[in-house]
């Protein structure tokens, strides 16, 4: 995994981020990528400098979202299992104290781990962390 990290690209960071609509206009600096593997569970996340353009272009994408929501608790992906493995892909974005939040969370069936990804933009920060969690 470790080989793996030191690998990882801009260009795969920029469609990691597509998978949820967000492009970047500008120059962004990776400052950090990380992945952990167990058995039955991975996790991914990298954090990127991003400009106050970028910033700003991504909050509105979020804020003016048809679904966007001040409350993120209005769903929990692990309340209904059924949901959890046939449910639809959903797409949440909301707005914490500190960050704007969009996460996508997509059924893969019975059996299969649904694909579970977050991105953060941090409000003091021209700062973007994405996190893929499968457990």
């Amino acid at each position: 995994m470790i080989f793996e990290d030191e690998l990882f690209s801009k260009n795969q960071a920029e469609n990691l981020l597509a998978e949820q609509n967000i492009t970047l206009n500008n120059d962004f600096e990776l400052l950090e990528n990380k992945s952990m593997s167990a058995i039955g569970d991975y996790y991914h996340t990298f954090t990127l400098k991003i400009t106050a353009e970028d910033k700003i272009k991504i909050i509105n994408e979020i804020r003016n979202s048809k679904n966007f929501n001040l409350d993120p608790k209005i769903e929990n992906y692990f309340d209904n299992q059924e949901d959890y493995y046939n449910g639809p892909k959903r797409i949440k974005n909301y707005e914490t104290e500190k960050q704007f939040i969009r996460e996508l969370f997509e059924p893969k069936g019975k059996g299969y781990v649904p694909t579970w990804r977050k991105i953060e933009v941090d409000k003091n920060e021209n700062t973007l962390t994405f996190e893929d969690i499968d457990e």
